[in-house]
């Protein structure tokens, strides 16, 4: 019987296919592979210990975490009724200025992470702790540019603090809207070095996880505090610190994280005081996006 086309070239890639196995066998991928697993510095042994054994049962905090919960849970429900962050309408309309965070108490702390070029064997070292009178945060520590000698680490020196992920009850995602609003207002006090700003909202596939928005925020230094408005309009999308050709808008409904990165490459002692972190809604600003959109497949 002759064999159609289509079936001859499946016969073809099957012969072809079985003359690239090695004589004892196929080959077999390793049941472990993680693609999207945490960084682990080079020489360092892989952690082998099956999930299950890492778990740790402590009742007392169980009753806890159910409790907030709850509590955060009755926030949703009746916070609807109220207004937004239990203000009334009639106020939230007419506000100018929204402050999304302030540093008034200890607690205060505990929605930030800090974090350096030491997670991958690096020098720089980074703290966050408040400032006088318990009403600003005080963000400083010493910058290396070094890089660790692990034979492929090319660049580091990096001190960065980052919002944590908000979330509702029962460990749900939760999103900022800032929809209404235009403009990044920031208090700060800084030493003169330049930071990154870097907001961070939800992406839909996962191989965007890396994927920031930012902008410059250049410091004067001094003892004077600096008003600081950034436009939305102005962030641009990164990478991994890759500034990407095919730029486009924040989603502003689905905003995550804001952060703060200082990489200047000046090695050093650094600081970095915050009042606030608000947003405002400027009526003279009426550009959409600073940069030039491309269109892959443009119309003929």
């Amino acid at each position: 019987m002759a064999l159609t086309p289509l079936k001859q070239l499946a016969t073809l890639h099957r012969g072809a296919l079985l003359t690239l196995l090695p004589p004892h066998g196929p080959l077999v991928c390793g049941s472990r592979i993680n693609f999207l697993g945490e960084y682990r510095r080079p020489g360092q042994p892989r952690d082998n210990t099956p999930p299950w054994k890492k778990i740790r049962f402590n009742f007392a905090k169980g009753v806890e975490a159910i409790q907030q919960d709850l509590t955060s849970l009755k926030d949703e429900v009746f916070g609807r009724f109220v207004g937004p962050q239990g203000r009334t309408l009639k106020e939230h309309l007419l506000e100018q200025t929204f402050v999304q965070w302030e540093f008034r108490g200890p607690e205060s702390l505990s929605n930030w992470i800090v974090s350096s070029d030491r997670e991958i064997g690096g020098r720089s070292e980074a703290y966050l702790k408040l400032g006088r009178n318990n009403s600003t945060c005080l963000l400083y520590g010493t910058l290396c540019s070094i890089p660790p000698r692990d034979g492929e680490t090319s660049y580091s020196g990096y001190c960065t603090v980052r919002s944590k992920q908000p979330l509702k009850s029962f460990g749900r995602k939760k999103h900022y809207d800032w929809s209404n609003f235009n403009t990044v207002h920031l208090r700060v006090r800084g030493d003169g070095r330049p930071w990154m700003i870097n907001i961070g909202t939800e992406m839909y596939f996962s191989h965007h996880k890396n994927d920031m928005y930012n902008f410059f925020l250049y410091t004067r230094g001094g003892p004077y505090w600096q008003d600081v408005k950034i436009p939305f309009s102005k962030f641009f999308l990164s990478s991994q610190g890759r500034i990407q050709d095919n730029q486009h808008p924040i989603q502003v409904d689905k905003v995550n994280t804001i952060g703060f990165t200082l990489g200047d490459q000046a090695d050093g002692p650094f600081q970095l005081e915050i009042d606030f972190i608000a947003l405002c809604n400027d009526r003279a600003h009426t550009e959409e996006f600073a940069y030039e959109l491309y269109k892959r497949n443009p119309e003929v």
